[in-house]
């Protein structure tokens, strides 16, 4: 069962199930991650990471929707959505940060105040 990600941007990137791809990765828009991804991922931009897959990445985006396996730390600008059955070890840095019943969280989350 695929989680509801509602994306108003449409997906201007895809590694769906069964690909695989390691080093760096930096895009503009919404980018889909379905597959198994090592390295780096950046952009000013969204990064969902669906439920099939498998991403071991520090990564940096705007916004970041996880649902499948991730390993490694996040930072986002704007807010971080786990969604079940995501299983996540790391840190996590963003000012706004939602867990949904049914998400493994193993690891730390850093929220800091915004002066705005």
């Amino acid at each position: 069962m695929k989680p509801n990600i509602k994306i108003s941007d449409k997906v201007t990137g895809l590694l769906q199930k069964g690909t695989s791809f390691e080093g760096k990765l930096s895009f503009e828009g919404a980018v889909r991650i379905g597959g198994q991804f090592k390295g780096e991922i950046f952009s000013r931009d969204i990064l969902i990471i669906d439920e099939t897959a498998d991403v071991e990445a520090n990564i940096e985006a705007s916004e970041v929707i996880v649902a499948g396996n991730v390993r490694g730390n996040i930072y986002a600008d704007k807010k971080i959505s786990m969604k079940a059955p995501a299983n996540f070890k790391g840190t996590v840095t963003t000012s706004t940060l939602s867990i949904d019943d049914g998400v493994v969280f193993e690891g730390a989350s850093y929220m800091p105040k915004n002066d705005n």
